[in-house]
């Protein structure tokens, strides 16, 4: 638990103590002059940025329960401010608690409306705090906060009188089902006068509460007084039980340790001091300008908190890192020694086994070249597939003869005889190795590392009506125009069917039959290919 400052502001001074683990310890007393003041400044010096929760019991605090029509959301806040501000002008420290709806009516809601109406008490001890950069987490009441003892103590009464004697004097806390409606604090009693000022202070705040119809005539007012043990005898003496009245002692030294508190402590104010080291509310009244000293030292928590949680998953991330290099350099070493006795076991095998003829590597090579021949090896079929493609789209057209080439830069045309006439002038293909001299053949014309330029000379007749000769250019220049648009393909006329240059005389017979060798309109086409 962290290290908090509880400060308990009266009158007469203010009570400081700080609080670890649930445990309060080093109590000062700081009077309400220059010296107190000054005295506190050094205090607050010495802690430095040590959170504050201040508990305020004064008696210039007012209570009032008003209704005030049933509004929600912004409306509803806003309706109840503008009360708070036309009841306590003149003080910041004001609050607006709704108790519930009321059973008839137009079931208004009740408000209970309370302020610390003398700021001028808190003043100097805030501007303390501010100049000391104080982290104030709130400003709580003490009335307020004894409603927790109420649920904890006595929760079934529906009218109850809650009468703690503290520093600042005896406060009684009026609660209807549970819920705070009036709180006052009356001058200290103390001593053998406690039992007296009790008994007067409660007949006087019984008959109050009935001329403000809090409690209607007949109605029981229980009243739950803590006190030391000591003085619980001399209280039952002088508070008897009446038609209208019923009272509860309670011992503060068995009372205490259900809160946590000190049990020798002789007044209740240990109580409270002990709820609002556990307390989850920010507080009950407004910080204004003091409170962003205890923003910025939450924020800082923060940043805190989410480095060493940062640090921490960064840890186990680390660690979670060297187990698995571990287990995996564990692995690989296993492997390596696996993969040690499988090449021993190969070594051992290959040397019982006869020479090779080849090494693996230079098989391996023949193998790679073997396959880029028959994948990229020069062969007609594919030029032969397009020109089949054509002749699909123009069926008018006769093929004549085709001559197949590879072209290679810098040698001859070779064409399909010439490479089967070299391949069987190799060794093992029917010529004596000792005999005959192999000339080197380029590596592009056998297709490495890309496949060379492909040739071929077409031959074709077109066959058409009689004397139809444009159809017969249109057929051969359609059958052009369909190779040309291959992909990497080049398509060149080698002669038309007639000649059509204006200088030369256009002569024939007409009413030929045209189905004579003579009478067939051939052209030829020279087509080169990249594939």
């Amino acid at each position: 638990m962290l290290r908090k400052q509880l400060f308990y502001l009266s009158s007469e001074g203010l009570w400081a103590s700080l609080c670890q683990r649930g445990a309060t310890t080093d109590s000062s007393f700081f009077a309400a002059d220059a010296a107190g003041l000054q005295a506190f400044a050094a205090w607050l010096e010495q802690q430095g940025q040590t959170p504050a929760w201040l508990l305020a019991d004064l008696v210039e605090e007012d209570f009032q329960v008003q209704q005030l029509p049933h509004v929600g959301g912004k409306a509803g806040r806003n309706l109840r401010e503008r009360r708070l501000s036309q009841l306590y002008r003149e003080t910041p420290y004001r609050r607006a608690t709704i108790l519930g709806r009321a059973a008839d009516g137009r079931r208004d809601d009740q408000v209970l409306l309370s302020a610390l109406t003398n700021p001028a008490l808190l003043a100097p001890w805030l501007e303390a705090m501010e100049a000391a950069a104080t982290p104030l987490a709130g400003i709580y009441s003490a009335a307020l906060l004894s409603s927790e003892l109420v649920q904890r103590l006595l929760p079934e009464h529906e009218h109850l009188l809650l009468v703690t004697p503290q520093p600042a004097g005896l406060r009684q806390s009026y609660f209807r089902n549970g819920a705070l409606k009036f709180s006052r604090l009356t001058p200290a009693v103390g001593g053998e006068h406690l039992a007296s000022g009790v008994a007067a202070e409660t007949a006087r705040a019984q008959q109050f509460l009935t001329s403000v119809r809090l409690i209607g005539r007949g109605d029981v007012l229980h009243t739950a007084i803590l006190a030391p043990a000591a003085q619980i005898a001399a209280l039952a003496a002088l508070c008897q039980d009446g038609p209208e009245t019923a009272f509860n002692f309670l011992p503060l030294e068995e009372v205490a340790p259900q809160f946590g508190a000190d049990p020798a402590a002789p007044l209740a104010d240990g109580l409270l001091l002990a709820r609002l080291a556990r307390a989850r509310q920010p507080g009950h009244y407004s910080r204004g300008e003091v409170r962003r000293h205890f923003q910025l030292w939450r924020a800082r928590i923060s940043l805190y908190a989410s480095s060493a949680v940062i640090g921490v998953a960064g840890l186990i991330w680390t660690v979670a890192n060297l187990i698995s290099y571990g287990t995996a350099e564990s692995h690989a070493a296993e492997l390596r020694a696996e993969a040690a006795r499988k090449e021993s076991a190969y070594q051992a095998s290959m040397s019982t086994m006869p020479p090779i003829a080849a090494r693996t590597v230079n098989m391996k090579a023949a193998v790679s070249i073997e396959k880029m021949l028959a994948e990229q090896g020069p062969a007609p079929e594919a030029m032969l597939q397009l020109v089949s493609a054509a002749l699909e789209q123009s069926p008018q057209i006769r093929l004549t003869q085709l001559d197949w080439q590879v072209q290679v830069a810098g040698l001859p045309a070779q064409t399909d005889s010439a490479a089967t006439a070299g391949a069987a002038a190799m060794p093992g293909f029917g010529a004596d190795a000792s005999a005959q001299a192999v000339a080197p053949m380029p590596a592009l014309l056998l297709g490495i590392p890309r496949r060379p330029p492909q040739t071929l000379r077409l031959e074709a007749e077109v066959l058409v009506q009689q004397d139809d000769y444009r159809a017969v250019l249109d057929s051969m220049n359609g059958f052009a125009q369909a190779l040309a648009r291959t992909p990497r393909m080049a398509v060149q006329i080698g002669s038309l069917p007639f000649d059509v240059r204006s200088n030369v005389k256009l002569s024939g017979r007409a009413g030929s039959s045209g189905n004579t060798v003579e009478d067939r309109a051939k052209f030829t086409l020279n087509l080169v290919w990249n594939p």
